[in-house]
């Protein structure tokens, strides 16, 4: 049964018929990840975070059900922006706006981040030489609590390898990893690092890399490798340059700044609903974010 049919019989769905019903489950939370309110994918099991999209849909849309009744079907159906986007020229609107051009997903709501790192660029999203073994990408966490991108968080960063993992001792023999632009749902916080433990996002679903295997610091010609490498996000130790401080992940430069980072994303209502939460990241490259969505 499809939500269409189910409006004209004056039914409600409780949740637990909707567990039960992987069909009907998996039209819902199609429409909670079209409104921004459901991570992807659509998968039919109708747990703890596809019920909480379920209730911050009703209860930004001032629906006062406790099941699936008529108002929640009839807006499911309908209504196509639930926390409309208000689109400017800044750097966190064009951010959104690359996003869309290339179908990610992009989270709406209080308190539920979108990690985006930028590679080649400055704070203010223009594009720079992005020379290798240098801190001359961004780290940036976007919120849209209420329809307007806002930063919460610009930090100095590299998505690439350093000199020391990528020409003196790359730890994979086919190259260091470059991770391939994208978008990944694939980190959970937890420890990085042997002589430094930190708190960090560490690798638990795939991501796809180059490997950098004529170690020239560049992706161009290199072949691609996928699954889970330990790409982690984590600190640079204050490094003046990359070098040992990666050897693929996606790292802060400051240990500082990188505490904030851990501060701000846990305090996603994801995470605070589930600390085993699996975090989304997107890496964008300066120069095609600026050609796409120019300032």
């Amino acid at each position: 049964m499809q939500l269409a049919e189910i409006i004209g019989t004056q039914e409600s769905i409780s949740l637990e018929n909707l567990e039960n019903n992987s069909e009907l489950a998996k039209e819902v939370q199609k429409q909670l990840i079209d409104l921004g309110l459901l991570d992807p994918p659509v998968d039919g099991k109708f747990g703890r975070f596809s019920t909480q999209a379920l209730k911050d849909f009703q209860s930004l849309m001032k629906i006062e059900e406790a099941v699936i009744g008529k108002s929640t079907i009839q807006a499911l159906m309908e209504v196509k922006e639930v926390i409309p986007l208000q689109l400017s020229n800044n750097l966190a609107s064009r951010i959104i706006k690359y996003m869309q051009s290339k179908n990610y997903f992009v989270a709406r709501g209080k308190q539920r981040y979108n990690i985006v790192y930028i590679e080649g660029a400055n704070a203010d999203g223009v594009p720079n030489a992005d020379k290798f073994n240098e801190w001359n990408d961004r780290r940036i966490v976007i919120e849209i609590a209420t329809g307007t991108p806002q930063i919460v968080g610009n930090w100095l960063a590299t998505t690439e390898p350093g000199h020391h993992y990528t020409v003196v001792k790359p730890m994979n023999p086919q190259g260091a990893a470059r991770i391939a632009f994208g978008q990944y749902q694939s980190w959970q916080v937890g420890t990085h690092g042997n002589s430094e433990p930190h708190e960090a996002l560490v690798q638990t679903g795939v991501v796809k890399v180059h490997r950098d295997r004529n170690k020239d610091g560049f992706r161009t010609g290199d072949p691609e490798d996928t699954g889970r490498f330990g790409i982690n996000q984590h600190w640079g130790y204050d490094n003046k340059f990359v070098d040992k401080a990666s050897a693929g992940c996606l790292v802060g430069q400051s240990r500082q700044e990188h505490k904030e980072f851990m501060q701000i994303i846990k305090q996603d209502r994801r995470y605070q609903l589930n600390n085993k939460y699996t975090f989304m990241s997107t890496i964008i490259a300066g120069d095609d974010l600026a050609k796409t969505i120019p300032a």
